[in-house]
């Protein structure tokens, strides 16, 4: 699995002009699924999620994670992410899961993610959404387990 993540001083998802999802302060996490992955990548990815430290302490160092500061977490399902562009001008999607398995994960990571931590909003799998965020800093990270 894979986890672009943003640390984000606010961040909303839109489907067919409705905000389905939407946090303060916090993350937002682009993630995709790829074939290879199973119940136990969701676990680590989920730990990562929660415990990256990327957020400022007293000195302004990157000392503390979401779940030491009680921000949000937007997860938001993003095939394309998985895709392979090592190799010409169009990228290939044959390393993103199927959609089954990618449905079946993501649901998997957005329900372990809602009973470890208390916001938790997503996006709508496989719709096609509109993201509004404001990066703070800008911080982002790619997440891969």
């Amino acid at each position: 699995m894979k986890a672009l993540i943003q640390r984000v001083r606010g961040a909303r998802v839109e489907v067919a002009g409705e905000t389905v999802g939407a946090i303060d302060q916090g993350l937002l996490a682009l993630v995709a699924v790829e074939p290879q992955d199973s119940p136990a990548s969701v676990a680590k990815l989920l730990h990562k999620l929660l415990n990256y430290r990327v957020f400022g302490d007293g000195l302004g160092k990157m000392n503390l994670s979401l779940s030491d500061v009680g921000g949000g977490l937007l997860l938001v399902s993003q095939f394309t992410l998985a895709a392979d562009t090592q190799n010409g001008l169009r990228p290939s999607f044959s390393s993103a899961a199927p959609p089954a398995l990618g449905a079946e994960l993501f649901e998997l990571l957005v329900e372990q993610a809602r009973s470890k931590h208390p916001q938790v909003a997503t996006g709508q799998f496989g719709a096609d959404m509109q993201v509004h965020l404001v990066n703070d800093g800008p911080v982002t990270f790619l997440l891969q387990v």
